[in-house]
Formats: C-alpha cells, structure tokens, sequence
C-alpha cells in the first residue's frame, strides 16, 4: 500500500535528489520533453559582465607543470643557529593582552632604572681610579667593582630578546649577561645534577680523586650504535651522538677518540690538562683492580670563546681505544679536563710508554704537577662491557694477545668436611 503526501514548496528543485514522491510528480517529470540539444546556431554568447570579468590565461606547456611537480619545498625552519639566528618576536600581537603589555613596559623601565644607577656607580669607580695611588681606597674601589658587576647583569636579565638569544644558542660571550645565563641554566637545570649524581653513584670519587668540583660543562660525542642488520653496518653511514654521563658505550662506538665541546665562563685564556682513565683493570697480582691511561694531553688553552680544543689532541700520549677486559665487570672510563697549576706556564710532561700506562696512579701525578679537582675544571664518564669487537681491537690496533679472566672463586664453606672421610 503506498503513502501519499503533500509535496513540499522547494520539491520541484530537488527532482534530481531521490526521496518519497507521488505518482503524479514522477509521471511529470517522465513525461517532461526533454531540451533541444545546443547546436552552434541555438547557442547564445554569455553576457558581457562575465566576458568582461573572464582575463585571458596564458596556456601551460609541459614542461612547465614538470617543473612545479619536482620542485620540493622544505617540511621545516631550519634550526636556530648563529649561521642562521633569527630574532626574538612578541608571542601575541601587541593589544591582544594588556596584562603581557603592561609586564612588557614593567620590564623595561626597570631595566633603565638600574642602568642609571650602574652609570653612576661607573663614574664612581673612573673618579675613585683617577686618584694617586696612595690616596686610593682599595677595599672600597673592589666593593664598587664588584657591585658593577651585578648591576650590568641586572640591567639586562630579564630583557625577554637576551633571555631567548641566551636559551637558544645565540649568546654573546663577550658580554657577561650572557655567561650567567648560560652558567645558571648549566648549574641549576639538571646538566650538572646529572654528571655529579653518576660521578658519585660510580664511585669515581673517591676511586679516581678525592675530589672534584666542575666549574664549566664539558661534552663528548661518539658514533651512534651500529644498526643490528648486519646488512646495514657497512653501508649506513653513522652519525656522532652526545654522551650522557654514565652511560653504556659499545667498544665499537669508541674506537676513535670523541669530538671535545667545551663551555667555559672566564673570558681569560687559562691552560688545562686532558686525561682519560679506566679505573677497572683487573690486576692478578693483587687479586684486585687497577687503572689504566687511555688519553693525555697538557697544555691546552681554553676560554669562554674556544667552544672545541683548538690545539691537536693527539700530539702528546695518543688515544688508545677502550678494551674492556673478557669476563670482567663493567669498566668506568672517567674523562678530566683539569686546571694547572699555573694558568699561563705550560708544564712539562714526559709522554708516558705503553709499560707507564698501566698501574697510572692520578693521586701521585696530580701532586706532582699541582693538579686538585677541588679548583675546578671538566669531567665525563661512561661505561662499556667486553663483546666481540674488543678482540679485534686487541689484535689491530694493541697488536697483542688478548687477557682473559674468570671469575672470583667462592669459599666453599665445607672444604674442611670434604677433606675429612665421609665414613669411619
């Protein structure tokens, strides 16, 4: 039985949209003529306003639309770098929030409030330096300097352009600003928590010295692991990955020497003394463990301006690749940067043979060329376990046979029942 209905106002327009019809409707439309068909007689030019608005379009040849099909344009903005700063742009259009404004504002006129105060104070210090010697005030003159000091960093602290140059990579280290946003980011945002906590969780203080306080941020970067796929290993080419202290390395990652970053905050060029320990060298002798010198190299100048050691690393004790022992325990390779003793006199240390390396005792070097962890410096370590490339560093590179060890034997708390007969 079918239902009829009225048909709605608008139907008429939707005869080409299926739905519930009546018989009378679609009996219309089928006995509807259909048009004539256009021939170029019938066929009417459009108006004169679409003709008009119609602009004339130049054809496109192939070889251009094969053009635009190969051209690729980049996902991303290229990171931030001082080959390609940028910068710093107000987060919101100014207007948006009155309460961003007005901190906005807050912030400069404090910033020219205090570098008010800090040019009267300049002329102070240049007044207070122009006296005769013995007229002069030391104690107060180095008081008034030291307040310079803070108040130069004050005056721009908050400057929301040098906070961002500061947070990403674009630091003047000419200006002291810029060296005390860098340090206090190091020192109070996990970097340097992170190396002192696996410092003291490995146990390299007191093993290696008795102390040691990090007065710059010191990184290395070794080869990223190698792919599974042996497939892949030697056609993928790797690329260096930073170090986090305390780490697992593989022997294959550290088989050439690391890439060296510094980050110093002293504008003054001071000498300092490269060396590289592993502190778990099994000794047989002693049934326990000794140390062994991978690395050294002394007098080596760095500022806050040299960001990579400047002079060759390798020109003094050469690198010798970690060679984790077989059967052993894991091995701690403890990297130092230390101050000397003297910041401009380069001292004179013998280069140390192959026999020399062995048995290297820091606490006796370190008091004979005045070297104490305590004044500062930079320091890294990592870990690595033997596995199957640690016998071809011995043979290629050590050229020499390869030690194997086993493990501690227990006491057995019965060897003396055992002795005895079990039966009378």
């Amino acid at each position: 039985m079918l239902a009829l209905r009225r048909l709605p106002r608008y139907a008429t327009r939707l005869t080409h949209v299926r739905g519930n019809s009546t018989l009378e409707a679609a009996s219309a439309q089928a006995s509807a003529p259909s048009p004539p068909p256009v021939t170029a007689k019938t066929a009417t030019p459009p108006p004169a306003q679409e003709a008009a608005s119609e602009e004339p379009t130049e054809p496109i040849t192939q070889t251009e639309q094969t053009k635009g099909k190969q051209r690729k344009w980049p996902t991303r903005r290229p990171s931030i770098s001082l080959e390609r700063p940028r910068e710093w742009s107000r987060p919101i259009a100014k207007g948006v929030e009155p309460a961003y404004d007005y901190a906005l504002r807050y912030i400069l006129r404090d910033a020219q409030f205090v570098r008010k105060e800090l040019e009267e104070l300049q002329a102070k210090v240049q007044a207070e330096e122009a006296k005769p010697e013995g007229e002069r005030d030391v104690a107060a003159l180095e008081q008034l300097r030291e307040k310079m000091r803070i108040l130069e960093i004050q005056s721009e602290v908050n400057l929301p352009d040098v906070r961002w140059k500061a947070r990403n990579g674009m630091a003047d280290f000419s200006k002291p600003i810029y060296r005390h946003l860098v340090e206090q980011r190091w020192r109070e945002e996990g970097d340097l928590d992170l190396l002192m906590e696996r410092i003291y969780q490995m146990k390299v203080v007191p093993d290696l010295l008795p102390e040691l306080h990090p007065s710059f941020d010191l990184r290395i970067r070794y080869l990223e692991p190698p792919p599974k796929n042996n497939y892949l290993r030697t056609r993928v080419k790797r690329k260096l990955r930073q170090v986090e202290p305390g780490i697992f390395l593989l022997p294959e990652q550290t088989r050439r020497p690391p890439e060296i970053y510094t980050t110093l905050f002293h504008t003054d060029t001071r000498l300092y003394t490269l060396l590289m320990v592993d502190l778990d060298v099994p000794n047989p002798d002693t049934q326990s463990f000794t140390t062994y010198l991978h690395w050294m190299q002394p007098n080596i100048p760095l500022s806050a301006f040299t960001t990579s050691p400047t002079v060759p690393l390798q020109a003094h004790t050469p690198y010798v690749p970690p060679h984790p022992h077989r059967n052993t325990p894991y091995h701690r390779y403890v990297l130092l940067v230390l101050p000397q003793a003297s910041a401009s006199e380069p001292i004179d240390v013998p280069v140390l043979q192959e026999s020399d390396r062995l048995g290297f005792d820091f606490r006796v070097f370190a008091a004979q060329y005045g070297f104490d962890g305590a004044r500062g410096g930079g320091a890294h370590m990592w870990r690595e376990v033997w596995d199957e490339t640690v016998s071809h560093i011995y043979k290629f590179t050590l050229k020499q046979e390869e030690p194997r060890f086993g493990k501690m034997p227990k006491p057995d708390p019965y060897a003396e029942l055992k002795s005895k007969k079990k039966y009378l």
